[in-house]
């Protein structure tokens, strides 16, 4: 009866509704409720998914934040490419198949792209029209900046690799799963051949049964098993006897501004702050999936891993890859949302964004390496406010050395080879060409502005 009563009532919604409510299945009573109303009680679930959270817990600032790296992790991909070709210089079409690095989907164009950092990028025609890209002298300078900055931290991330080595179940990693962490690490451009092999003391290269090649710890270093909250809360920073262990600290908790129901949960965050857990350092072979030691020595480990990166930021695909080597839990989203007093993950674009709430003030990442002043400084030359500037032939570029030629004026060659600086937009407002999923360009700058307002 029941049944009969649905697809009659379903059929009379077919013209106003969607076609999909026809197929659903009908496995409770017929009570007083009216049957939109039932389905749509149905279709409602407490997902854990990033898209059904609340806007109360969203912190604007990360987003932004967010927004902004991925403009720089654009741009940085082009000058890559650009300083692997021999005169660092190609055809802007030859960058088409460099899309997925550069992470610019279509239909945007990647010449359009290219023109919004006009004080990084120069285009122009040859005599047989083909548009070629190349990078001004600043970016150049900038590519040699960056050289210097990674040379001079290549030991510090040769102790991250190392301690991330340390809390492995089997000491040692895929050397393709590292490199999804190359440009959080600060990991120079030819780690797999060469940046491997410079600490033969650490770890080494090996191939097993499968011909793939794993990262395996060389060496323990008691010294660098102790993680950064216990350098942090209790101070302790060397210790040749250490032996890690149960721990029983708590998390730095930084929660949305306008969240105002922490109160309700509080008794369950003093709870989980309270309970001893494994060090990510310790042997968890032991632990049982699922229990609460495990999982709060899951969110230990990401803790840990985040404060390794530059940026205290990691791409949540990066993290799930990693899921059976520390001996995480395979629902790793969820956890993350859980504490999202420790956590935040930022859902702009195709791939979500882990950040660690403690490393942030507002907007501002509170303490800065040097690669991440560096990549602050790249942002601000990015982008521009003016219309589309006219791309030079070959003939232009002729004429311009010419006249550079007889007027002898560095003044003069300054103004007609490169853009004023009045075109350059500075701080978030200089955001690209950004996914349709993304934030688009007047919302990032007019919540900057705010921000700085406030």
């Amino acid at each position: 009866m029941v049944t009969q009563i649905v697809r009659t009532s379903i059929l009379s919604y077919k013209s106003n509704g969607p076609q999909v409510f026809a197929y659903l299945p009908v496995r409770r009573k017929w009570q007083r409720e009216t049957l939109l109303g039932w389905l749509q009680n149905r279709l409602m679930t407490t997902s854990k998914r990033v898209q059904d959270r609340s806007t109360t817990k969203r912190v604007q600032d990360l987003e932004i934040v967010t927004e902004k790296w991925k403009i720089v992790s654009k741009v940085k991909a082009v000058m890559e490419i650009l300083n692997e070709e021999p005169e660092t210089i190609i055809p802007v079409r030859n960058l088409e198949r460099h899309r997925i690095k550069i992470n610019l989907p279509k239909p945007h164009k990647i010449s359009d792209f290219l023109r919004k950092s006009p004080k990084l990028f120069e285009l122009y025609k040859d005599q047989r029209g083909v548009l070629w890209c190349g990078m001004t002298k600043e970016a150049e300078d900038l590519v040699e900046e960056e050289g210097r900055l990674i040379e001079e931290h290549s030991e510090k991330v040769a102790e991250y690799v190392t301690r991330c080595l340390m809390m492995s179940v089997d000491r040692r990693l895929r050397l393709d799963k590292i490199a999804n962490f190359r440009r959080d690490f600060g990991l120079p451009v030819d780690f797999r051949d060469k940046w491997v092999h410079r600490y033969p003391e650490l770890f080494k290269v090996v191939k097993l049964v499968d011909e793939v090649s794993y990262l395996e710890l060389v060496s323990w270093n008691p010294d660098w098993a102790i993680t950064q909250l216990e350098k942090r809360v209790l101070g302790v920073n060397e210790s040749s006897n250490h032996q890690p262990g149960m721990l029983s600290l708590s998390f730095p908790l930084r929660f949305p501004s306008n969240y105002k129901k922490v109160y309700r949960h509080r008794e369950k965050i003093d709870h989980f702050q309270k309970r001893s857990y494994l060090s990510p350092y310790a042997d968890a072979k032991g632990l049982t999936a699922g229990s609460l030691e495990f999982d709060k020595r899951a969110v230990a480990i990401m803790h840990e891993l985040l404060s390794f990166t530059l940026e205290k930021r990691l791409v949540t695909d990066h993290l799930t890859h990693f899921r059976t080597e520390f001996v995480m839990p395979q629902k790793l989203m969820r956890l993350l949302l859980k504490h999202m007093g420790i956590f935040y993950v930022s859902e702009r674009g195709k791939r979500f964004s882990v950040f660690l709430t403690e490393a942030y003030e507002g907007q501002e990442l509170i303490e800065k390496c040097p690669l991440v002043v560096w990549k602050e400084k790249l942002l601000s030359l990015v982008g521009y406010r003016e219309k589309k500037k006219k791309i030079l032939t070959f003939g232009d570029l002729s004429d311009l050395e010419d006249s550079a030629l007889i007027e002898s004026s560095s003044e003069h060659e300054n103004m007609s080879m490169h853009f004023g600086h009045e075109d350059t937009m500075v701080g978030v407002e200089d955001a690209l060409l950004a996914d349709n999923d993304e934030m688009n360009i007047g919302e990032i700058g007019l919540a900057g502005w705010n921000s700085e307002k406030s």
